[in-house]
This record gives C-alpha cells, structure tokens and sequence, in this order.
C-alpha cells in the first residue's frame, strides 16, 4: 500500500509537471521527482493552497500547495469565471503588483487569463504601493483587481489580493464562490491566455492618485517635520517621496540601504517594522541626523509605522498608539462619520470618538471588514494599517497615513510638542489603554490548533490575578460579529482587561491581543500608570502561555 502511494503521488507530480508554464518550478519538481524525494514531494502535493478571504499567501514553488504560475493561472481563471457569473463579461479588472519573487509574471498571467475570458485587464505600469491599486479600482470603473504581494511575509513567499469593484478586499460569499470556480478549472491548457490584448497603464493613475492625496491634509497646514524615511526593501519610496514633495514637507532622508526593491530583504530577517531588528537601521540613520520621526513602510507600503525619540533612544509607536495619535488629529480637524476598529485593536478608540460625538464600529480583524463600514471617515488596526481617506483608497493605506502623520507632527512642533505629548493628553483625558501583543510563531500548524483546543477545553478563569468576567468562543458570531475563529476574554478586578486570541491569516502564528486600562489621576505623573500597566501585561502573557501551552 505505501509502494501505491508512493507511485500516485509520483504520477501526479509528473502530470502537474506536464503543464507546468514556468522553467523554474519545473525544474524544480523534475529534480524532486528524480530523486525520489517522497518526503518533499508529499508536502508540495498533500493538497491545494486554499483561496480564502486573504487570497492566496504562500511560499513560492512548484507544486499545488506553493505559489507559482500554475495556481496562479488557475486562481486568475476561477476569478474570471466568478466575475462573469455575476454579470461583469466585458468588465475591466486592473492589476497590481509588488517587487517580490514572481510578481511580475503573475500579474502578467492575470492579465492574460482575463483577457482570454473576454474581460479587459489593465496591469499598472511597474512595482507599486498596494493601496494605488485599490484607488485605481475605483477611479477606473473597475470590476474587480488584483495585487500580486505577500506584504510583510517573508522573502520566500506570494501572495494574490483580491478586490472587488467597490475597492474594498472581497470576503464570504465571494470567497467560496471564487473558490468554487478554481476547483473548476481542469487542466491548464483549457485556460485561454493570449500572449497580449490587454493595456499597460501609463503613470497616469499614479498622478491620481497623489492628486487625491490633498483630500488628507488641510490647506495651509504646517508642513515642517523632518523625517527619516525606510521603504523596508519595498515599493514605497518613490511614492512617498513624490507625495511629501507635492505637499511642501522637507524630503525624508532615507535609509539608503533599505530604499530600493529588493525581493532578498537582504538587511532584516522579517520584512515587517513590527519584527526585532527590522527598524535598527532606521533608528542608526535617527541618531545620526537627529530627525523629528521616523516613518516605515511594509514592502508594499499598506502599512505605516512611526517611530519617535525618547531619553533612551528611538522608539518605536505601537500601531494602536498611532491609530489613537491620528483619530485625535481627524476629530481636531472637524473630521465627522464613522471611526471603526478591529476586535484585536485598543478600545482607546471608542473613547475618543465618544467624546468628540463621532460614530463608532467594532468589526472582525482585516480591512476587509473595516472597509465596508457604513459611512466611514477613519479606520485603524493595531498592526500598523490606517485608512484616513476612505473616499480615496477603502483599504489600508501606508502613504496617506505617513502623510497624515507628517502634519500632526508638524503642527505639534509649531507647538513646542510633539506626538509622545499628544499621547499623555489622551492617557489623562480617556485613562492609559496599554497594549501589548504575545504572537508565536509556529513551523507546525497543529501547535496553533492545539492551544485553541485547550484555551476552549479549558478556559482560563482569571489571568494576572485578575477575573475572567467573560469568555466568547468567537466561532459562535456575537450581536454584531460575524463567526470567526478567535476567543475574546474581559477582565475585571483592580484594572480592567481585554485578552483575544486568534490563529493568524496570513502568517503561521497564534496571536494574542492585550490591553488594560489604567486609570490616570489629576496631573499624574505617567511612568508609574505605564509600568504598572506593561507589569499586568506581562503577569497576563505569562498566565496565558500557561493556559494555552505556547
């Protein structure tokens, strides 16, 4: 019976290899499969790399469970035949891509599966920042779009983001049914793909996009932070440098080492601000030119981060900082409408939009969901994404957010202030919402699966000392959400917490979320409220590794 298997897998991987399209991974398998390597051909072909409300994110190979032109062609063919079940024959799909491993000839695959599907398809000009292709979609009458990247993931690894034409990342029903689709498609030879056909878009759209840009500042603001800027080995600087140049602000000095695309990420181990080690360059080039912040892109510049000097050196804003830092700046600019948030991101922003009599939403992770908030002005998320022009990019946006940024920093320094000072009016005003994050990264996804199974066998009824007042097992959906696969726990006592624990979607980690809440006394000192608030953060991560296993 093992010899029968061992023959099947080898049968398939040849018929796979038969059609591979890209020299590359087909020499790679070829190898694989002369030599025998049962082990590694398993893995490749134990399945197929799921389309899911992410896309597709993978590490780059031959093989259905890897990134390559062969899933590509057959995820471009599923979208096609989803997008003209749902009445767009003839429609326009516009396409995107990053500077990573690939990209380019998926994008040129997209295109050319599209248009041999008799839909128009328009690919963007060169590697661009994520959130041109989500204004493109909008501003061009776009069907639905496509942006080949793996964002932060790591160098080895693709990924395939899909839109819809309202500009915003699809989710369920649309997922399944695309899906669906993909199961469809037989072989690659019935996938139509002329060799051209479709447009090759000018800078016309990019213009437009920085055009649309003026619609974040105020005119006649102050425009005079000095920043230091790192594209992080992506796609951001030119974008970036273009759109502070348009608005008056100083050029950002760049970490020259970090500025250009470069798929090997060849300075960090993870190509994530988020990551050890990933802004250390960033805060050398600080110490030596002595700027205001420091500003960070993701390799696809969907994510902002900002750093800001302290006694001790350069550190680093947390994302839910940030996100607090320019809902401030929105309610002081007269901003009305919805402010929304994921679950895992601080409730600081409920505060602050409650008092300045602005809407407010709690939604799932993802600007999926954020995106299709009724009536949106601002959105965050804890892990450095922003929305601040949603009428422009109704997605996360990492320039307009640095732009953004820019002008509260430089209206603060008109001031004598600066962003850290804004932070401490927030804590005394609201209470200090401390935040933190124990995010486990895993080489085998079962470790994941088994410490949900024993957070939900056995919930944790107080952690840091302090009661669990409620546990929400997420997969259930509550008044407002939607099912998903998390756990949600209040906590009340001397302070009042809030843990999430959720499996990543996009990376193999299990994730969880903290915040307490500290009160702050009249003209407080505020050292002692945050080591007293990062002492229960740590007492709870401890408690909830035990808990869990990790």
């Amino acid at each position: 019976m093992q010899q029968q298997g061992q023959d099947d897998l080898i049968t398939r991987a040849r018929a796979w290899l038969a059609e591979d399209p890209d020299p590359e991974t087909a020499a790679e398998l070829a190898e694989l499969i002369d030599a025998g390597d049962t082990a590694e051909l398993a893995d490749r072909f134990s399945g197929t790399l799921q389309f899911g409300t992410a896309g597709l994110r993978g590490e780059i190979g031959a093989g259905p469970m890897r990134m390559n032109r062969s899933v590509v062609i057959r995820a471009a063919a599923g979208l096609a035949a989803y997008l003209k079940a749902q009445g767009h024959a003839g429609g326009l799909v516009v396409i995107g891509y990053d500077a990573r491993y690939k990209s380019a000839d998926f994008a040129r695959d997209t295109a050319a599966v599209m248009t041999g599907a008799g839909l128009r398809a328009a690919v963007l000009p060169r590697p661009l920042p994520t959130p041109v292709l989500a204004y493109a979609i909008r501003h061009l009458g776009a069907v639905a779009g496509v942006e080949v990247t793996a964002s932060h993931n790591p160098p080895r690894d693709n990924g395939y983001k899909v839109y819809l034409g309202d500009g915003s990342q699809i989710v369920s029903p649309a997922d399944t049914e695309i899906a669906a689709e993909i199961g469809r498609v037989d072989t690659l030879a019935s996938v139509p793909r002329p060799e051209s056909g479709w447009e090759e878009l000018g800078d016309e759209v990019l213009e437009a996009y920085l055009a649309r840009t003026d619609a974040v500042l105020t005119p006649g603001s102050p425009r005079g932070v000095r920043t230091v800027y790192t594209a992080m080995h992506g796609v951001g600087k030119d974008v970036v440098l273009a759109a502070f140049a348009r608005h008056g602000f100083p050029a950002p000095v760049l970490v020259a080492e970090q500025a250009e695309p470069d798929p090997a990420f060849p300075t960090v181990a993870f190509p994530n601000p988020e990551e050890p080690g990933a802004m250390d360059l960033s805060f050398a080039k600080a110490a030596e030119v002595n700027p205001d912040i420091v500003i960070a892109n993701d390799p696809d510049a969907d994510r902002c981060a900002v750093a800001v000097p302290t006694l001790d050196g350069w550190r680093m804003l947390r994302g839910d900082e940030v996100g607090a830092l320019l809902a401030a700046h929105l309610v002081h600019k007269g901003a009305t409408g919805v402010f929304a948030e994921s679950i895992v991101s601080s409730s600081l922003l409920g505060r602050i939009a409650e008092a300045a009599g602005v809407g407010y939403e709690e939604t799932l992770t993802g600007f999926k969901w954020i995106a299709r908030v009724e009536g949106l002005r601002y959105g965050y998320e804890e892990a450095l994404g922003y929305c601040v022009d949603p009428e422009g990019v109704r997605d996360k946006d990492g320039v307009t957010a640095a732009l953004l940024v820019a002008e509260l920093a430089s209206e603060l320094k008109e001031q004598g202030r600066t962003l850290t000072d804004l932070l401490d009016d927030l804590a005394i005003e609201h209470g200090l919402h401390h935040t933190d994050q124990l995010s486990v990264r895993v080489s085998d996804l079962s470790v994941i699966t088994d410490a949900m199974a024993a957070l939900r066998a056995h919930p944790p009824v107080s952690l840091a000392g302090l009661r669990v007042s409620s546990a929400e097992d997420l997969t259930q959906g509550t008044a407002t959400l939607p099912p998903t696969d998390g756990l949600r726990y209040h906590l009340e006592g001397d302070y009042k917490a809030r843990v999430i624990v959720r499996p990543s979607g996009t990376e193999p980690k299990l994730k969880c979320y903290l915040e307490v809440v500290v009160p702050v006394a009249d003209a407080p000192d505020l050292v002692p409220a945050r080591a007293r608030g990062q002492e229960i953060l740590d007492a709870i991560k401890k408690d909830l590794s035990a808990a869990a296993g990790i």
